[in-house]
């Protein structure tokens, strides 16, 4: 298969489990391009995302690495013969890769959590409130450019509005749903959102109040994007320089034990609702 110039997150993702697998087995990567009949050069192509791989050769690998999980082969066999070209794909060359790498994993992601501790989730935001982030976090942005990163943003809450949406919980700390991003009325819009989207069956919210005693997790804002097994999770979080996706097995373990441990500190649904309805009723 030809080189990528340009591999997205999930294919290196591919190649960096396949490349866990086989270190996992013992085996150098001249060993395991002999297995393939290729020279180290793509072996290493193929590890790094660069290159794709076919089913065939996953399976085989998976073989020759002993590899006892079969449905961790079954799901990087899927990801090796997945062609599809979403939505997003009309931004690739337009926003930076991140966008797009996030839209995909969004459509592939058997659930979603979100921890927001300052602002509210992307998926919830109402339009205003998204271009009103963006505008101030890129004054140097002409209108032209915030437009197609809010048009980008509302086009990725498909995932929960669509007929067969992905399961989405999310803890929201009241400090996020007390700034008035883009103003009064605007932000009464955006509770509104929040509150119509708590009611869909697939979406369950939770508030962290300022009341709480405990909570020392003012850092705990990520995204949570379930794999098609536990190890192929991917954690998504804010860094100083662009968008950090976490894969490793012992991070991502680490993060499913703040969320849960978040979650247990947050109100239960109903009650965050009836905070979430009282901070818009003194809009």
């Amino acid at each position: 298969m030809p080189a990528r110039r340009h591999p997205t997150a999930r294919q290196v993702r591919l190649g960096i489990e396949l490349r866990r697998l086989r270190e996992a087995a013992g085996l150098k990567a001249t060993e395991a391009a002999g297995l393939l009949g290729v020279n180290s050069v793509q072996m290493s192509q193929m590890e790094s995302g660069i290159a794709g791989v076919s089913e065939q050769r996953v399976r085989r690998l998976a073989a020759n690495y002993t590899c006892p999980d079969e449905d961790l082969i079954d799901a990087l066999a899927a990801m090796a013969t997945d062609r599809t070209r979403g939505w997003w794909e009309e931004y690739r060359g337009v926003l930076p890769a991140a966008y797009q790498d996030l839209a995909e994993l969004d459509h592939h992601a058997r659930f979603r959590h979100d921890v927001a501790v300052i602002h509210v989730p992307g998926l919830f935001q109402t339009e205003d409130y998204a271009r009103a982030l963006f505008a101030f976090m890129n004054p140097e942005f002409p209108d032209t450019e915030v437009d197609l990163r809010v048009e980008h943003r509302m086009k990725r809450r498909v995932v929960i509005n669509d007929p067969d949406p992905t399961p989405y919980e999310v803890v929201i700390h009241e400090a996020a749903l007390r700034l008035k991003v883009a103003g009064r009325d605007a932000f009464r819009a955006q509770l509104t959102r929040i509150l119509d989207m708590s009611e869909a069956d697939h979406v369950i919210v939770r508030v962290l109040p300022f009341a709480l005693d405990d909570f020392a997790g003012a850092g705990s804002s990520m995204v949570h994007l379930g794999g098609a097994v536990p190890r192929l999770d991917t954690v998504v979080r804010d860094a100083p320089h662009g968008t950090a996706f976490v894969d490793s097995e012992a991070q991502l373990e680490h993060f499913r034990k703040l969320f849960r441990r978040v979650k247990e500190q947050a109100l239960p649904p109903r009650q965050s609702r009836e905070l979430i309805h009282q901070l818009a009723k003194e809009l």
